[in-house]
């Protein structure tokens, strides 16, 4: 019994001891210049990975086991200088390092992103910019994903080979993804400089706190009020590249008695054009958030956003358009009274407003449920030339009218049209002279001429021949979720995800400008007898609306084209987090179901009854994913990391519906795509030098693409000329990217740090895809031979797939700085055309093979082209001094410093699709006339912002 009561007291007096020999590592940090306590700070310990956040007094402490010895503690949150603090830990000791500091980082390096990407965005995806990733990546710490977001964002790189829709954009936890295309919109929250600097990334689909991720990572924007710097800002930019003058204020209130705090913000971007001609700019932003602390377990946040654009657009141009004219012709725009006048702009209006709870249930676990709704517009402008009126001659029921195409830089307004011939004479080469000059001179949009020609269309009683027509979709979406977080233990953690989103979107065609005339006929001029609509007349046929026959409508009317879609998101997610002194891992997985519907309003003369009058079939896609993830740590400097997925995606809307604008024709063969990814990466870190070498593969299976053009060669159909403007469908597409990336960044002296990144890849088509092409021209489905394009091993285009860097940051001690890179960028290829690569290219009109076809000649016809390789030179700087409580500061930025000319991208033309026909054009001496189409980067810009905080 006396043994047993000894035991029993060492027992207690062991754990007692054990109890008072706990080894603490604490503190807090503060603002360097206001005090006040920063939430929300991650805390590193480099030696082991272990890493803590703040909390809403800026303290935090480390639980469980902490190594001992001599460390480095890592102090990083977004928009504030990196801090690394040594320590030594004592067994059995407290280490309390109350009163860190960070200081506000004034370089606001954003701004240089947010002008280069984010405003860029805002075309339309014409303008081959929309697929930009860069966006994703500006919160990113990675040396590797720093380069690639502010100073190969120029190029339209790629990391990894992907885009935009591979990644996710949240903003308070939700998803703002567009549901048509996959991609965000940009311009939803342009001009918020100041509002978004609280961002938190995650690379590709390893741990975030939100949603399961994507190939490309997920990027949360903080827009909370409380979570706000306190002050104010004012500033104003100027650049040469997408706007001009750019004039913002905002102010934080930080948490005020009450437990109350706000944020606001105005700004305005303008600007008659940016580089690129005629590109004019007219945006306003405003942003308020309101945040009630209800208490010390709940919190309330509402968010508002209004951000207003109007942007004028830019196309592709053919190689001789851009030999007459220069990188920054643009045809879109022409004088009138003395003035630029875009004929398409892009206009995008859709406010969110967003409510958002918080809920500490305890101290290791958390609650937060949003709800957003978003509405608004998003209208793209162009001219409709297909005017005319109705005439009843005889029982003969035609239309009269239509015009000549207004684009300047139509083909058959340059000189390779009047040199097409084989034999040439005098005439030809006077009349390319003419040509050459009148482009040379002008080359832009007549404005008078398209007015001119509706007055006298207008005297005789006829209908305006032209008009602006502007594309319309008007969305409406509402949004929900909940995400749960909490610590099991002191090593492992789950979170997870439960939301919904349902969108109702407007499609329609709205008559904006009748440029001087009285009325605009809404049918379509180019209409002929349709196999799609036999037993209908051409007057049936050519009807917007069978309904609504041969009407005239006027400004702010809906016409051509009137339908709704309607789509439906539940998804489900869950992920557990492990760590432990050696090893850290997680794994992950998700569940969702998606649905489609198309809701035709007119029903179109071409396309009669239900096949595009009422409700399409509805498409449900049900998908999931699983994903795991480990980091070995070999030591504190020496680390292995490894990602591995596997996840489905349902199709976007956009890939849903062959010619949503027509019919309710769904897309044959459409499925959910296959994912699947790993990459491994070794990384260094020390307080001198970080750097990581990864390794990456990513697969992609049943992936689909829809693509509309006008086409001059379909062989065996039975159409006149070959001639029909098509919906060319791609389905069943496999991909594969693989390649190596590399990031390191060397802090060698207290002021100057050097950087270099490179990355290497090679991003094919793994398959033949199928395709098949639909159109009102021809009746049903067109597969041509097996059906099948080959383009296999062809690489996808979309920026270079080597870039490499080097560069160096001076910081002075007395606050100004300035850094500089030199980015070389390589194997960049041309977007091929798929019709090309089709049976219909060896195919002649009878049907037949083509008598002299030459498969040496073809393969080098169809040799898909690469892009020379090119250097950027990148310079940045700034300065800021402090004036009694004041800020006051400046940075400015040089990007293509010797203003290298290079192309971000381009494609191949499928007006011609045939052996013969593209042999003849591409052997033209004086040029083609059909040749590929080109973007063009921009030369040297600069952006300059002056500030001052308080």
């Amino acid at each position: 019994m006396k043994k047993s009561f000894f035991i029993l007291l060492f027992g207690i007096f062991s754990v007692l001891t054990s109890f008072a020999q706990e080894t603490i590592v604490k503190g807090s940090v503060l603002d360097a210049t206001t005090g006040d306590p920063i939430p929300d700070v991650t805390i590193t310990i480099e030696e082991t990975g272990q890493s803590i956040k703040t909390d809403a007094n800026g303290e935090f402490q480390f639980p469980g086991i902490v190594p001992l010895g001599e460390q480095v503690l890592k102090i990083e949150k977004v928009g504030y200088d990196t801090k690394r603090y040594p320590i030594v830990v004592n067994e059995g000791k407290t280490v309390d390092i109350s009163g860190m500091t960070l200081e506000y980082d004034s370089s606001d390096k954003k701004d240089l992103f947010i002008i280069s990407i984010s405003d860029d965005n805002l075309n339309s995806e014409d303008d081959g910019l929309t697929d930009n990733i860069s966006g994703l990546l500006q919160s990113s710490r990675d040396v590797f994903l720093n380069a690639a977001a502010f100073d190969f964002s120029a190029t339209f790189f790629r990391p990894r080979g992907l885009d935009n829709a591979n990644g996710k954009v949240l903003i308070n936890g939700i998803e703002m993804n567009k549901q048509f295309t996959g991609r965000p919109q940009w311009g939803n929250w342009g001009g918020l400089n100041d509002m978004q600097r609280n961002q938190v990334f995650s690379m590709g689909t390893t741990p975030n706190d939100y949603n399961f991720g994507d190939l490309a990572g997920t990027n949360n924007i903080i827009m909370r009020a409380s979570q706000y710097r306190s002050g104010g800002r004012i500033s104003y930019a100027n650049a040469n590249r997408s706007y001009t003058d750019r004039v913002m204020a905002s102010y934080s209130s930080g948490l005020l008695k009450g437990g109350w705090s706000y944020s606001v913000l105005g700004s305005r971007r303008s600007g008659e054009e940016g580089f690129v001609d005629g590109t004019l700019y007219d945006a306003n932003s405003f942003f308020v958030a309101v945040e009630k602390q209800i208490n010390e377990n709940h919190s309330l946040n509402f968010t508002g956003i209004y951000a207003q654009n109007r942007r004028g657009r830019s196309t592709a141009i053919t190689q001789e358009v851009f030999e007459l004219k220069g990188n920054t012709y643009n045809p879109f725009w022409g004088a009138q009274n003395g003035q630029i006048r875009n004929s398409r702009t892009r206009e995008i209006n859709e406010p969110i407003l967003m409510l958002n709870h918080y809920w500490d249930i305890s101290s290791k676990t958390k609650l937060n449920t949003n709800v957003a709704y978003q509405f608004g517009k998003v209208g793209n402008t162009r001219i409709d030339n297909g005017g005319t009126r109705f005439v009843d001659f005889n029982g003969q029921s035609s239309y009269i009218g239509g015009a000549r195409n207004p684009d300047p830089a139509y083909y058959q307004n340059l000189p390779s049209y009047q040199l097409r011939f084989d034999n040439l004479n005098a005439y030809n080469y006077q009349q390319a002279y003419l040509a050459e000059q009148e482009f040379r001179n002008d080359g832009q949009l007549d404005w008078d001429e398209l007015y001119s020609g509706n007055a006298i269309v207008r005297a005789q009683g006829g209908n305006s021949i032209y008009a602006i027509q502007e594309d319309r979709n008007d969305d409406t979406q509402f949004s929900v979720n909940t995400i749960f977080d909490t610590e099991l233990t002191d090593r492992i953690r789950l979170n997870g995800n439960l939301s919904y989103r349902n969108l109702k979107s407007e499609n329609f065609a709205e008559l904006k400008d009748l440029l001087g005339g009285t009325g605009f006929l809404d049918v379509d001029f180019f209409a002929e007898e349709s196999p799609n609509a036999a037993n209908l007349t051409l007057a049936d046929i050519a009807q917007s609306d069978v309904n609504n026959p041969n009407r005239i409508v006027q400004e702010g009317d809906r016409y051509k084209y009137n339908y709704e879609m309607d789509a439906n998101v539940v998804s489900g997610f869950a992920q557990a987090q492990f760590k432990y002194s050696k090893v850290d891992f997680y794994v992950g997985a998700n569940v969702s179901q998606t649905s489609y519907q198309r809701n035709g309003l007119y029903e179109n003369g071409n396309f009669p009854g239900s096949s595009s009058f009422g409700k399409s079939e509805k498409l449900n896609f049900s998908n999931y994913g699983v994903k795991a993830g480990a980091t070995y740590k070999i030591t504190g400097r020496h680390l292995i990391d490894a990602n591995a997925s596997y996840f489905t995606k349902a199709p976007t809307m956009r890939n849903s519906f062959s010619n949503a604008r027509q019919n309710n024709n769904t897309v044959t063969g459409l499925e959910s795509e296959k994912i699947n990814a790993l990459d491994v990466s070794y990384i260094y870190r020390s307080p001198i030098v970080k750097a990581r070498l990864t390794g990456f593969y990513s697969g992609f299976k049943d992936g689909s693409d829809i693509g509309f053009y006008y086409t001059e060669d379909l062989a065996g159909l039975g159409i006149d000329n070959g001639d029909a403007f098509v919906q060319e469908i791609t389905t069943n597409i496999e991909r594969r990217n693989i390649g190596l990336e590399f990031g390191l960044e060397a802090q060698v002296t207290p002021t100057i740090k050097l950087k270099g990144a490179a990355s290497v890849g090679q991003y094919t088509f793994a398959n033949n895809p199928d395709l098949y092409l639909t159109s009102d021209d021809f009746a049903g489905e067109v597969r041509f031979g097996d059906g099948t394009t080959n383009l296999k091993d062809l690489h996808v285009a979309g920026g270079p797939e080597r870039a490499f860097q080097i560069g160096f940051e001076y910081r002075d001690p007395d606050y100004w700085w300035i850094g500089a890179t030199t980015n070389f960028f390589s194997n960049a290829y041309v977007d091929a055309s798929s019709l090309r690569r089709s049976a219909n290219f060896t195919t002649d009109y009878d049907g037949q093979p083509i008598v002299d076809y030459d498969s040496d000649i073809a393969r080098d016809l169809l040799q898909q082209e690469q892009f020379d390789s090119y250097t950027l030179v990148n310079v940045v700087g700034g300065k800021s001094w402090k004036i009694d409580d004041y800020f006051v500061g400046f940075f400015a930025t040089i990007n293509n410093v010797f203003d290298q000319t290079y192309r971000t991208g381009g494609f191949e033309q499928s007006r011609l699709g045939t052996y013969d026909r593209v042999l003849e054009d591409t052997s033209r001496p004086n040029g083609e006339v059909f040749g590929s189409r080109y973007f063009f980067g921009y030369g040297t810009t600069y952006y300059l912002n002056f500030y001052v905080r308080f």
